[in-house]
């Protein structure tokens, strides 16, 4: 199944519009890249618009989130549901402050996403907090054991190694990866989803049996990304650790 999935990546290379975290910027642009898909990073509402309409898919990502980017998001996120464009959420650090938690439960609510990809803590505080959204396809919930599930089926995911912890903006990479897989199969958002999931999962399991005693997280990084550069559709398949429940 992942098999055709990431193959579809490959074949479509989807442009994938990304108002995303400053801090990890360039690797959400590289794992893009390196599935196969083609990022484009714009976050000025002059342009988010205009930008989203040549894309087949969005990523929104409240990592380094600012009054100024707000705006942005809400435009972008209206044009990719006026076009029919999957769009993914990164909720980071929702409940960590008002303004993340607020903004996050507002673009709940003003927003069709196809997937949000957070932490338990992060989809917890924005279930608790969602009383009326304009519906979800797919939650992604990342941690030791990472969960996609739709309301009626689960993926229970165990790709992965612990070393991903130590490298910041691996979630992030996560979601940009996930919005390329959405983009490329946008009648198949939860098996994409889990399919983007389980990729990055096994990158990081290739990545770190690379690794040198000299070798720390900033080669760690780099070598996810040439996994994921490296990966086969076949290999997915063959690699993806899971059980439907």
């Amino acid at each position: 199944m992942f098999r055709n999935l990431f193959a579809n990546v490959r074949a479509k290379s989807p442009l994938v519009h990304n108002i995303t975290n400053y801090v990890t910027v360039n690797d959400c642009a590289n794992i893009v890249l390196a599935c196969g898909a083609s990022p484009i990073m714009a976050d000025d509402a002059a342009e988010v618009e205009d930008i989203t309409s040549l894309c087949a898919g969005l990523n929104l990502n409240i990592g380094t989130l600012n009054s100024r980017t707000i705006p942005s998001m809400l435009l972008a996120g209206h044009t990719a549901n006026r076009l029919g464009r999957p769009v993914v959420l990164d909720p980071v650090g929702a409940g960590a402050s008002h303004l993340r938690t607020e903004t996050a439960l507002r673009l709940l609510r003003e927003v069709k996403f196809t997937v949000i990809r957070g932490n338990i803590s992060e989809i917890r505080t924005l279930a608790a907090g969602s009383g009326t959204t304009k519906g979800v396809d797919a939650d992604a919930v990342t941690g030791a054991i990472d969960i996609v599930a739709d309301g009626e089926r689960a993926f229970c995911i165990r790709n992965g190694h612990p070393m991903m912890s130590a490298v910041t903006g691996t979630g992030c990479q996560l979601s940009a990866l996930t919005a390329a897989f959405c983009a490329a199969n946008p009648d198949k958002p939860l098996e994409a989803a889990a399919a983007a999931v389980c990729a990055m999962g096994l990158a990081g399991e290739a990545a770190h049996s690379r690794l040198s005693r000299l070798d720390g997280n900033a080669t760690y990084r780099n070598y996810i990304i040439d996994a994921v550069y490296n990966m086969t559709p076949e290999q997915l398949e063959e690699g993806a650790r899971y059980e439907m429940r």
